[in-house]
């Protein structure tokens, strides 16, 4: 989905006022493997996916990577505390295939809740709906199953399977990539 039509799928923006919050936006093409944000470091920027499919990881204690979230099309995404909290970010932010994106940053963004109204709408909509994803994640990861945390992942991923390394879809669900095989082979 195309920003502007994303943008106006959430908030009914006036055209003058959309003009101005679009041209906001940087285009960025980007190539798979790119690092958007890195762990230890403040991410001042938010992007838009248009075309692609990025995820959000961390490295754990024995040098492991855990898949924390995944972006596809039509989604923002940031590292969510460094972002609104200006704090050094938990997470890397990776592109897992060619991309075309949408950035802003941080302080543009906070300069246009400050002038537009329906911007700063936009942008509580927008928390909105990633609180109520966490909260969907979070209460699959605490109480479903492994296969059912497998039809969770379907649901909101349904094209993943055939974009993402199976490791990075095991670790995201919390299983390993035996567990995930043979919840695969039994549906």
């Amino acid at each position: 989905m195309k920003l502007k039509d994303h943008l106006l799928s959430i908030v009914d923006f006036p055209e003058e006022d959309l003009d101005q919050i679009l041209s906001s936006f940087t285009k960025k093409v980007l190539n798979k493997n790119t690092l958007l944000a890195k762990a230890g470091v403040v991410c001042n920027t938010l992007y838009y996916m248009e075309k692609g499919v990025a995820r959000s990881y961390y490295t754990n204690a024995e040098g492991k990577d855990i898949t924390a979230w995944f972006f596809n099309e039509g989604n923002f995404m940031t590292s969510l505390e460094s972002f609104f909290q200006q704090k050094n970010s938990a997470y890397h932010l990776e592109l897992l295939e060619d991309s075309l994106l949408y950035s802003i940053s941080k302080d543009d963004l906070d300069q246009l809740f400050q002038k537009f109204p329906s911007m700063e709408r936009f942008g509580r909509k927008l928390v909105i709906k990633l609180l109520g994803d966490m909260m969907g994640k979070l209460n699959a990861i605490q109480f479903q199953t492994a296969k059912e945390r497998y039809h969770f992942m379907i649901n909101e991923y349904p094209d993943l399977y055939f974009r993402v390394p199976l490791g990075h879809i095991a670790s995201y669900l919390g299983i390993t990539q035996e567990t995930l095989s043979r919840i695969r082979a039994k549906n």
